[in-house]
Parts: structure tokens; C-alpha cells; sequence
């Protein structure tokens, strides 16, 4: 009896530590969602009121740039704005890993939609730096000219904007990496 009890207690003892750990991986992950929602909220709307009119000559012609006119920015824009979305309904799900810490089919599903969100931020920014790219370097062979000494806020708003995007992509592998040790762990 007295060897039954030491070993409850004992067994007790090492599910409390894992507990807690786990708790605070749930925690970590909340709070990085909040974080990776202020990047990709940011970068969507910078990016998406972004525009820029110069007047050339007269007053009654202007060249305009705006993120309408180039597909990479709007696919950019949109997926931001479905990956900011995805993180504001995953807060529900990482508040009940917060209240359940040994929760394991949540969990799963945050990675597997995680990785999915990874992947459409990481194509929508991809394809936004290539053409922010060009904006600031040109290239001569295809007769594609640098636009950034004309169009300097437009430039810095759309370069602002990535940096926004690159770190909810950092923040996205982040979390799918607590998401595998709190799975790991179990």
C-alpha cells in the first residue's frame, strides 16, 4: 500500500511539469498569432492603400502607380488578408489549447492549416519582393525601368509592407514548430 501510494504520487509529479510546459507552449502560441495578425493586418492594409500620382507636364496628365496595377500586388494582398483571417478564427482553437493543455486533435489541426497559410503568405510575399525588386533595380535587358526614383512613397509603402509579410511567414514556421514539440511531448 504505502509502495502503491509513493508511486501515485510520484507519477502525479511528472504530469505536473509536463502540464505546465505544455500551458506555456499553448501560451507562446497565442501570443504569437496576436503578433503574426498585427504583420499580416499591417502589410494588407499598407499595401492595399497604397497609390502615388505625379503630375508630368501639365496638370491634366499624371502617371499614377497603384497596387491594382500590378497582379502580384493583389494576389499579395489577398492572401494577407485570408492569412489574417485564418489567425483571428485560430485564436478560439489556441485559447482551448490554453484551457486544455493536452489537447492533441486541435493541435494537428493547427498545423496542418498553419503549414497551409505558411505556404499562401510565403507565395503572396514571394511574388510582391520580386516585383518590389524591380521597382528599386529595373532590368535593363527586358526594358523594365527602376520606377522608385519617381515613385519614392509608393516604393517605401509596398517595401514596408513585405517586411510586415516576411515576419508572420517567420512567425507561421515559429508556431508550427510549437505546435510539433507540444504534439512531441505528449
Amino acid at each position: 500500500m504505502k509502495g502503491g501510494a509513493l508511486e501515485l504520487g510520484a507519477a502525479s509529479k511528472g504530469l505536473a511539469p509536463k502540464n505546465a510546459v505544455n500551458r506555456g507552449i499553448a501560451i507562446l502560441d497565442f501570443i504569437l498569432r496576436i503578433v503574426a495578425i498585427v504583420g499580416t493586418l499591417g502589410s494588407a492594409i499598407a499595401m492595399g492603400t497604397t497609390n502615388q500620382t505625379l503630375p508630368f507636364f501639365t496638370q491634366f496628365i499624371r502617371f499614377r502607380a497603384k497596387y491594382t496595377d500590378l497582379p502580384s500586388f493583389t494576389f499579395f494582398v489577398v492572401a494577407s488578408s485570408v492569412a489574417t483571417v485564418y489567425l483571428v478564427l485560430s485564436l478560439a482553437v489556441s485559447i482551448f489549447n490554453v484551457v486544455k493543455s493536452d489537447a492533441q486533435g486541435s493541435r494537428v489541426l493547427l498545423i496542418i492549416f498553419d503549414t497551409i497559410m505558411l505556404g499562401l503568405l510565403t507565395a503572396g510575399a514571394s511574388a510582391a519582393a520580386s516585383i518590389v525588386y524591380l521597382a528599386h533595380k529595373g532590368n535593363t535587358k527586358t526594358n523594365w525601368f527602376a520606377i522608385c526614383q519617381q515613385f519614392n512613397s509608393f516604393c517605401e509603402r509596398i517595401s514596408g509592407s513585405l517586411i510586415g509579410s516576411f515576419a508572420g511567414v517567420l512567425v507561421l514556421v515559429v508556431l508550427v514548430l510549437l505546435s510539433a514539440v507540444a504534439l512531441s511531448r505528449r
